[in-house]
């Protein structure tokens, strides 16, 4: 297939290769087609083993307490890496662990890397799935060990073997080298350019001609994903023109995801690059706000999520792509909780309503019903759909660190606007003490109520509370 490579695959904590560990490595070196060498070990990774691995795995805490740590067991597979590619199944998977290993103990790996997901993508392009289960039914091969480090090794080197015999060598070696990554189709006019992205965490920035925005992306690994876009098996048309299109690459640095994620997100909107879909968002969201007065008609009106300021989202539910839609979800909730459409704004006229002609409305649009009643109903029927207020009682922020560059990042918010991403307590003052209108983002709301829950137990990310002392000075506690 290749001169050179080792087939790796790595069992670990969870899926994350910032805070979880690897607790298994198989790795199988082969040159010119011939296994060379054969090694595996138990990964001890100072943290406990979930049930749920163990189940998966067969891994206990038990069988890793005496195994050795993963500084013990790096100089062997260094030189298993010895100018070999780096294979595996979802090989970004188990590139982004050791990358992360290493990085703990001071060393920069760096190999050249290729992926048998995408190896059997490009061989059997007729087939939906290629998961290492997928492969293994279609092929009808067997694992007797299936995720155990080594049994899946194992089990993609059967494939592998397969492909060749029913494909041949020639094609199997050609796919094989078109995958390898760094050695595919990197424009020459972007070579300087590449070489300069650091494998950390960030946004990229990709222009065409005459600095025209192409595409935004984030990854806490720039250098491998910025490659990826360059690599000879383009999934679909629009990623062949990307590649083919981009004049220049930029990047900038973040602490971690978070910022990478808030960053990404405002570029986007701001540039508009023509290969951006998700986040570009030409038309506002809806919602409905619940009045604060029950004798208020309508009870609710519809507001665009665009156009909120600072003082929302208090009273918001549900977020719809259309006013259209946001209608027809509050008329089908109307129907079945008895509620008033004409009350809610949603029939015209005045006295009795179609519903309640019908049994269908309990007669607040008639004094039948109490119009406190009638608001506490609706309230409660839209419950399930309400935003969530503002946990606190002031700004915050969100520090976000990278114990690998020591770099750390201050994301500050107020009432789910994001303020400002600040570095020291200089800047931090500057942006605390800027009195500018803050407009609703949907994007930033979805994306912090997610890490606020997360922040206790997150890696790298905290809540940082502000402590007002004056106009200037301003302290920072955890």
């Amino acid at each position: 297939m290749l001169p050179s490579y080792l087939m790796l695959d790595l069992e670990t904590t969870g899926g994350n290769p910032v805070s979880d560990r690897i607790i298994e490595i198989a790795a199988v070196r082969v040159e010119e087609g011939r296994e060379v060498a054969r090694w595996s070990t138990l990964v001890n990774p100072g943290r406990w083993v979930s049930p749920f691995i163990t189940s998966l795995t067969g891994i206990d805490n038990a069988m890793v307490t005496e195994a050795p740590r993963f500084e013990a067991v790096a100089p062997r597979l260094l030189e298993l890496l010895d100018g070999a590619v780096l294979v595996a199944h979802n090989v970004r998977f188990d590139h982004g662990f050791l990358k992360n290993e290493f990085r703990r103990i001071d060393i920069d790996l760096r190999t050249r890397l290729m992926c048998t997901v995408r190896l059997s993508r490009k061989l059997y392009p007729q087939h939906k799935s290629h998961g290492l289960d997928a492969i293994l039914r279609r092929h009808q091969l067997h694992s007797a060990a299936r995720h155990r480090a080594m049994g899946d090794v194992d089990a993609v080197l059967d494939f592998l073997a397969l492909a060749r015999g029913e494909l041949g060598v020639e094609r199997l070696r050609h796919a094989a080298r078109e995958l390898v990554s760094g050695v595919a189709s990197v424009p020459p006019h972007l070579e300087t350019a590449l070489q300069g992205i650091p494998d950390a965490a960030g946004v990229y920035l990709m222009y065409g001609e005459n600095r025209q925005p192409l595409y935004v992306g984030k990854s806490l690994h720039l250098r491998a994903r910025v490659l990826s876009h360059f690599q000879s098996d383009h999934a679909t048309g629009r990623d062949m023109q990307l590649a083919q299109g981009t004049r220049q690459v930029e990047f900038r640095r973040t602490a971690g995801e978070l910022g990478a994620l808030l960053l990404e997100s405002r570029l986007v909107k701001e540039l508009q690059p023509a290969f951006n879909r998700k986040l570009r968002r030409t038309a506002p969201l809806h919602a409905w706000q619940l009045a604060g007065d029950a004798d208020a008609r309508p009870q609710v009106r519809l507001v665009e999520l665009g156009d909120l300021q600072a003082s929302l989202p208090e009273r918001l539910y549900g977020m719809f792509k259309s006013a259209k839609a946001a209608r027809q979800a509050l008329l089908a909730l109307a129907d079945a909780h008895g509620l008033c459409a004409r009350v809610l704004g949603l029939e015209a006229g005045g006295g009795r309503c179609f519903a309640q002609q019908v049994g269908r409305c309990r007669g607040a649009c008639c004094g039948l019903e109490d119009g406190r009643r009638h608001l506490l109903r609706v309230q409660l029927a839209l419950a399930s759909q309400r935003m969530q207020d503002w946990p606190f009682a002031s700004r915050i922020g969100l520090r976000e660190h990278d114990p690998h560059t020591g770099r750390t990042d201050i994301h500050v918010f107020d009432r789910w606007c994001h303020l400002a991403t600040v570095h020291d307590e200089a800047e931090l003052n500057d942006a605390l003490d800027t009195r500018s209108a803050l407009a609703f983002d949907v994007d930033t709301y979805q994306l912090l109520r997610k890490r606020l829950l997360a922040a206790d137990t997150r890696p790298g990310l905290s809540v940082v509370h502000f402590d007002a002392v004056g106009s200037s000075t301003r302290r920072l506690s955890a």
